[in-house]
């Protein structure tokens, strides 16, 4: 799975720019592997990117700004939604990604297998009884 973020590498807006880096900085530092797509020097990127955000997710004027995230053809979210799961932990459910091994999501994740494990063999039991 390739995670894709297109970003507008000569935006004149300092806001963008700096959810742009986040966003970026943040991937890096999960080591999770993307693809950077520029909209500003790559029409067919840009074309592509906003053809495949959801209508529901397109600003009022419906042209959706940087940066927007994929997981391959998957529309994930833009900064906000990002931002968002970040601040939740729940970063590479937002993505699509497993969460790697060993990280407080796996853990959870395990917990809960476990506990429908136990719950399903709980009901066999009772009523094998």
């Amino acid at each position: 799975m390739v995670i894709k973020v297109f970003l507008a590498s000569s935006s004149g807006s300092t806001a963008i720019k700096k959810k742009q880096q986040d966003v970026v900085a943040f991937l890096e530092a999960l080591k999770v592997d993307y693809t950077p797509l520029d909209i500003a020097c790559n029409e067919e990127n840009r074309m592509w990117m906003r053809k495949n955000v959801p209508e529901e997710n397109k600003p009022a004027n419906g042209i959706p700004l940087p940066p927007q995230i994929f997981n391959e053809e998957s529309y994930c979210g833009d900064y906000d939604t990002f931002f968002n799961a970040k601040e939740d932990n729940s970063v590479y459910s937002f993505l699509g990604l497993p969460p790697p091994p060993g990280s407080k999501q796996a853990h959870a994740e395990e917990d809960e297998e476990q506990e429908e494990e136990d719950a399903e063999v709980q009901e066999e039991e009772e009523e094998a009884e």
